[in-house]
Parts: C-alpha cells; structure tokens; sequence
C-alpha cells in the first residue's frame, strides 16, 4: 500500500472533518466504498457518484463542502466534472490520479483542482488531505484584511479583490495569495509554500508552481511578466507590493 506523507500537526486529526459533506466521484465500487468508508469513521458525511452526470446532479440538489473526484471516468471525465463544479460555484476539489500521469495531475490543478492524490493511495493519507483542505476552507473566528498591489483579501469572509473587482480563486489559491500577502518581500522556496500554504512537509512541488502560474494569471496585469509575484532564481517566489517603475 502507498505510505502517506507525514502531514504537520495541523493536519494531524481527522476530525477536522467532522461533519463535512463529502461527495466522492469514483467509478471503482471498491474504492468507492473504502473512501466512503474512511470518512465516515472520520466523521464526514460521504456521498457516492459513479459518473459525472450524477455527481453534477448531486451536487446541484445539496451543495458538498468538499468533492473526492477521480479523474477516469466514463462518459464525462474528472476534469470535465471539475470544470462544471467550478462553473457553479467554489468548491474544494480532490483529485484521485493514477500514478505517473504527471500530465494529467497537472490538468487537473490547472481545471481548479486543490490537491490530488495518486493511486494506490492510503485511504488515511485521503482522510488527512480532505481534513487539511477542509480546515483552510473554513473561515477563521478572527476577521483579518491584507491589501497590497491593488489587492484585498478579507479571510474571514473567504473574498479577493483586485481594484474593488472579485478574483474567482480556487481555495489553494486563495491561500497562497493570503500568505503572500502577509509576508511581502520575502523569498520563499517552493519547498516552503508547500509546508506553509499546503501543511505538508513534502509532496510534489509541480502543485506549487501550477498554482504560482495560475494565481498570476488572475492577479497580474501582464501574467507574462509579472510584477506582483517574481521569481526568484535560484530560491522560488517573493511578493513584491511596490512598483518597481516608480522606484526610479
């Protein structure tokens, strides 16, 4: 069986989940049924879908606070379903890819995935990535703003702005921009992002720089040469709030 990473103590208890609605989009009756499983001993309110239509229906009839969404299906494919999903509103999403398909996980983030987890899987490790997720969705019990770069972010209310105009993020989105705007100026390796903005001491690092190219795109005005969030050669990513053109 797959070994789970060693998530950060944040993300250690499963009852975070607690009470969660969970869809679980996966044709695999047997995998479906050990994830359903799992989450309910954790203490999530799982749902089954054996293909898209169903899960679009499901989700349309209860709205879940966390999809579980394998990315072969037949018919309607997972990142077909995720697209939709993200058509009718936010929704942390949890992709199940086979491994090796380093292509498609990344299809996956760039559709509006938050995570993914690769088969065989841990049905545990699964259990602590819907718990992390879930936590970060939430809204925290003290309202804080950041504003920088004609950005504002309010985290309670899980809102952006760019020059009083909504940003549409994805969750890992949002809490990449929220970090980057609470430590602006400082270089961070990727390294870093993910133990900081995804909990975990490791993992793939491609998920940090999908999710760096894709926040670009939706808060830089020219994403191509981005003023906002630079690379750093050598080291990874730093927010910069001044305009270098009137530093001259």
């Amino acid at each position: 069986m797959h070994q789970p990473p060693h998530p950060s103590a944040e993300t250690a208890a499963p009852s975070r989940a607690a009470g969660a609605r969970v869809l679980v989009v996966e044709d695999d009756a047997t995998v479906a049924e050990v994830v359903v499983t799992y989450l309910e001993r954790a203490g999530c309110r799982a749902e089954r879908a054996p293909d898209g239509p169903t899960a679009l229906a499901l989700a349309a009839r209860r709205w879940p606070d966390l999809v579980v969404l394998d990315l072969m299906l037949p018919g309607m494919d997972g990142l077909d379903v995720c697209r939709r999903l993200r058509e009718r509103g936010p929704v942390p999403v949890i992709m199940l890819t086979a491994r090796g398909d380093e292509e498609d996980r990344i299809l996956g983030l760039e559709v509006g995935a938050d995570d993914y987890v690769t088969k065989p899987f841990s049905p545990r490790e699964l259990v602590l990535r819907v718990a992390s997720v879930l936590r970060r969705a939430r809204p925290g019990t003290a309202p804080r703003t950041l504003s920088a770069g004609g950005l504002t972010l309010d985290a309670s209310a899980r809102r952006a702005t760019k020059h009083h105009g909504p940003l549409d993020l994805t969750l890992r989105e949002f809490d990449l921009l929220a970090f980057f705007l609470a430590h602006p100026g400082r270089a961070f390796s990727r390294e870093d992002l993910m133990r900081e903005v995804w909990g975990w001491d490791f993992g793939d690092l491609s998920t940090v720089t999908v999710h760096v190219r894709r926040l670009r795109g939706k808060i830089e005005d020219d994403p191509a040469h981005p003023r906002l969030i630079q690379t750093v050669w050598g080291v990874g990513y730093r927010f910069e709030t001044a305009d270098p053109a009137t530093e001259r």
